[in-house]
C-alpha cells in the first residue's frame, strides 16, 4: 500500500496497513529546505520542492501547497507585504464600504504571473513528482475566511452584524473566485483541496449556519462535481460548530488541540467522515521529547480506533520542532 492508497483508503473507511500521517507543514517545510518564508510563499517551484523534500525525509502520506491566506486578495489588486520571515499579509483592506464590493473582479487563477497561478504551478509540480504515490492537496480559503482577509476580521464581523445583505453579496462574489481557484488546482491533478476557514471559529453556530456553511457547501459541491475532494481546516475552538461542520460536504476535517478529540470523533464517526488531529503543536511537538510526542500520538490513534482517522497536529507544526521529535511523531503509527 503506497502513501496515496493509504490516504484514500482511510478517507473511505477501508482497511489500511497503518494510520496515515498527514501533518500541516509550512514554516517547517521552508526551514528544512533552507528557504526564507518569503521565497517559500512566492515561488511555487521552491514550495513544491520543499514539500517533496519533507515527504521523502519523514515518509508522509500527503503534502499540501498551503502557505498563506492572501492569494485571491493579491490578485484582486490588494497591496501585499512579503516579509522575509513571516507570512504575506494585506496592508490595506480591499473592501471598506458596500460600494467596494461591486468593484471586485474575478481574477484568473491560471495566470502564471499571479499569486493564484503560482499556487496552481506548485500543485502541478507536486502532482508530477508524486506520480500517484503520495496524496497531493491544493489549497484555498473558504469565502468567509476570504471576506475576513480582504476586509479585516473585525471589519467583516461588524459588516455581518450591521449590514448582512452586503456581507452576503461579498460572500457570494468571493465564492465564485474560490471555486475557480479550487478547480484550477483540481484540473492539474490535486487529489483534494484543503480549504481554510479559521475565522469561522470566532462566530456562533447561528452565524456560522447563515454566513459560512452555505458557502462552504457550495465550494464542496463544485469540487466534488469536478472529481476532487475537500479538507475543511478550521483551527481554534470549534466544538460548538462540529455538527454544522460535519454537514459542510467536506471529506476530511482537521481537529485542533483545543477541541476534545472524543467529541470530534463521535460526531465525525456518526457522519462517516474522516478527521485528523489533534496533538498540541507547541507542547506536544515543539516542546516535547521524542518519547512524549510518540506517546501522545499513540493516545490519539488508540482513541480513534475503528474510525476514519489520520494522525496530525491540531494545526501547523512549528519549524522549531526538532527532527527527532517529528520523526517520532511520524513513526508512531508504524509501531502502534
Amino acid at each position: 500500500m503506497n502513501h496515496r492508497e493509504r490516504f484514500m483508503a482511510a478517507l473511505k473507511g477501508k482497511p489500511t496497513d497503518r494510520v496515515p500521517v498527514f501533518p500541516l507543514l509550512m514554516y517547517f517545510a521552508a526551514d528544512r529546505a533552507s528557504l526564507s518564508y518569503r521565497e517559500y510563499a512566492t515561488n511555487g517551484n521552491a514550495l513544491a520542492q520543499a514539500q517533496l523534500l519533507v515527504q521523502q525525509r519523514f515518509d508522509l502520506d500527503a503534502i499540501t501547497v498551503c502557505s498563506d491566506a492572501f492569494r485571491v486578495s493579491a490578485d484582486l489588486g490588494g497591496d501585499i507585504s512579503y516579509p522575509e520571515t513571516k507570512t504575506p499579509y494585506l496592508r490595506t483592506p480591499l473592501v471598506k464600504s458596500a460600494g467596494d464590493v461591486e468593484k471586485l473582479g474575478h481574477p484568473d487563477p491560471t495566470n502564471p504571473r499571479s499569486r493564484m497561478g503560482d499556487r496552481v504551478l506548485a500543485t502541478s509540480e507536486m502532482v508530477k513528482a508524486a506520480a500517484g504515490q503520495v496524496a497531493v492537496l491544493g489549497w484555498v480559503d473558504m469565502p468567509f475566511a476570504e471576506a475576513c482577509s480582504i476586509c479585516g476580521v473585525s471589519q467583516f464581523m461588524l459588516l455581518v452584524l450591521d449590514d448582512p445583505a452586503t456581507a452576503h453579496r461579498l460572500l457570494a462574489h468571493l465564492t465564485g473566485s474560490v471555486i475557480e481557484f479550487a478547480l484550477a488546482q483540481v484540473k492539474v491533478g490535486a487529489d483534494m483541496i484543503g480549504a481554510g476557514d479559521a475565522a469561522a471559529s470566532l462566530i456562533s453556530p447561528k452565524t456560522y449556519a447563515e454566513f459560512a456553511l452555505p458557502y462552504e457547501q457550495e465550494v464542496c459541491r463544485a469540487v466534488h462535481a469536478a472529481g476532487g475532494l475537500v479538507k475543511l481546516h478550521i483551527c481554534g475552538k470549534t466544538t460548538h460548530l462540529l455538527k454544522h461542520m460535519a454537514n459542510s460536504g467536506a471529506d476530511l476535517f482537521n481537529v485542533d488541540h483545543l477541541v476534545p478529540l472524543d467529541k470530534a470523533r463521535d460526531i465525525y464517526a456518526s457522519n462517516e467522515k474522516c478527521f485528523k488531529g489533534n496533538l498540541d503543536p507547541v507542547t506536544q511537538l515543539m516542546q516535547a521529547s521524542p518519547e512524549q510526542c510518540a506517546a501522545r500520538a499513540r493516545e490519539c490513534i488508540a482513541a480513534t480506533l475503528g474510525t476514519r482517522y489520520m494522525l496530525s497536529a491540531g494545526c501547523e507544526v512549528p519549524a522549531e520542532t526538532s527532527d527527532e521529535v517529528f520523526r517520532a511523531f511520524c513513526d508512531a503509527p508504524k509501531a502502534f
